[in-house]
């Protein structure tokens, strides 16, 4: 971290009790956040398209109906008299078949598709005709809305339909016979039937199963940075909020919403929450895939040490103007920082002091600050303020070290040092958790997230660290991937 070079004078007291302050044993705690992770599960269809072909017979249904009317009595006049001309009989035979199944969709419908092939004789004509033979074809097309239950059983509202491209009928002695009434009432038990097997195979798509999947292994923790510190999100699931699905390219993709509390730990990988069973179906709200999370950017205490005695090894080569005493040398010898209570910073200088008249060693102590740190809002610049001498321990002509620490050289000197810019450490930090979250694998799942927009919050002296809460949006998803 590099150093930045000005700061107002800071305040000061004489207060001199011989104790250091006490070390402050606080840790740094990010209270959890409420994030909405995008967990879209996709179903392969080709498999429904097998089912289907399975479940549907080719053959739909035969036709054998002996002595059906095909011509019915007519009453017609010749030479003024009306006579009526009987009742043709004959023998309706036949075949229904289907062609290949065919499954499609857009958007929230599914189509189901096949073609219908009639073949329809009628024999043994009144004993006229032989033989005559008819051809249909009709095409029958189901919609498909799915929906789930509370459970995340898959349920289909089918919708179906039929149209005839050719009717089936046949034409002789200048009549028609026309057979389509017969073929509709056998077609709509075909369609029921495909209905039934339709709302079966939905449940072959494992969709119940693969939620489940996405569900216990979003039960984990994501690693935002390995060193320096290592920073861990847990990501708790709450609920799971269901937003509807899309049907694009022989696939379903039902979109969902993980809501979970996200946690973020400093130092060692955090234990995975334990999974809780897959809870009710809830329907989503808000945006789905938005990730909120916290940031923990820390200064090491004793990062900040070598900083501080550089920069006072820099400064004692020349004399500090200490008020009614005049110029005063000093050799600093070591400095220890830690956090103390009320949130402040404990700075201890080991020195030795002497004026014009004495020689260094004479006065020598150890002389403890404390401060408190600060910093501009959205800001990474690091300040300290409020800058006061607690006490001394080891004293040695106590008097002239007191003195010089109370001088505003010193002081002065010692929170420049301090000041930390953190622009460096920031954006490292935020470059290692973009790469981190970018894209990373739990076993059969591939997690992604990619940081949107982030905050600073406002600076804190906790025993762990100087801690600067970075506070983060971006988006998020659980895509089940088996390799």
């Amino acid at each position: 971290m590099a150093a930045a070079a000005s700061l107002p004078l800071l305040s000061s007291c004489s207060r001199t009790p011989e104790e250091a302050p006490p070390r402050a044993q606080d840790s740094i705690h990010i209270d959890p956040r409420p994030s909405t992770i995008a967990a879209p599960i996709r179903a392969d269809l080709s498999r429904l398209t097998s089912a289907l072909e399975q479940e549907v017979p080719r053959e739909l249904w035969s036709i054998d109906k002996p002595d059906q009317t095909c011509i019915p009595s007519n009453q017609v006049k010749v030479l003024f008299v009306e006579l009526k001309t009987p009742k043709i009989k004959c023998r309706i035979v036949g075949k229904v078949s289907r062609g290949a199944l065919s499954l499609s969709g857009s958007g929230r419908t599914l189509h189901v598709a096949f073609p219908v092939h009639a073949v329809v004789r009628a024999r043994d004509i009144g004993g006229i005709l032989k033989q005559e033979t008819a051809t249909a074809d009709a095409r029958v097309q189901a919609q498909v809305q799915i929906t789930l239950a509370r459970d995340w059983t898959p349920r289909g509202r089918v919708d179906l339909a039929y149209r005839w491209t050719k009717r089936p009928s046949i034409k002789f002695l200048g009549q028609t016979i026309d057979l389509t009434s017969q073929a509709d009432k056998r077609l709509k038990g075909v369609l029921q039937d495909l209905e039934r097997s339709l709302s079966g195979e939905l449940g072959k798509l494992q969709l119940r199963e693969q939620v489940e999947q996405s569900w216990r292994a979003a039960f984990t923790s994501i690693q935002l940075n390995q060193s320096n510190p290592p920073v861990w999100m847990r990501i708790s699931p709450r609920e799971l909020q269901y937003g509807g699905y899309r049907i694009a390219n022989g696939s379903i993709t039902l979109r969902l919403g993980l809501r979970a509390i996200t946690e973020t730990f400093v130092g060692e990988r955090p234990p995975d929450p334990p999974p809780t069973p897959l809870p009710p179906l809830k329907p989503l709200k808000g945006d789905m895939g938005k990730l909120r999370f916290f940031i923990p950017v820390i200064a090491d205490y004793r990062e900040l040490e070598p900083v501080l005695m550089e920069t006072l090894l820099k400064r004692q080569r020349r004399p500090f103007e200490v008020p009614g005493v005049g110029p005063v040398w000093a050799r600093f010898h070591k400095a220890t920082i830690y956090g103390t209570t009320g949130g402040r910073v404990a700075v201890g200088l080991n020195f030795s002091a002497a004026d014009e008249a004495d020689t260094i060693g004479k006065a020598r102590a150890t002389v403890w600050l404390t401060g408190r740190p600060v910093n501009r809002a959205n800001s990474r610049e690091v300040g300290f303020t409020e800058f006061a001498v607690s006490g001394t321990t080891d004293r040695t002509g106590g008097d002239l070290v007191i003195k010089l620490a109370n001088a505003p050289g010193l002081s002065s000197t010692i929170a420049a040092a301090l000041i930390q810019n953190f622009e460096k450490d920031y954006d490292e930090l935020m470059g290692k958790i973009d790469r981190a979250v970018e894209q990373r694998r739990e076993g059969d799942f591939i997690i992604r997230a990619r940081v949107e927009k982030v905050q600073t919050g406002s600076l804190r002296a906790a025993g762990q660290g100087l801690y600067l809460p970075v506070r983060g949006t971006g988006e998020a998803s659980i895509t089940l991937a088996p390799e």
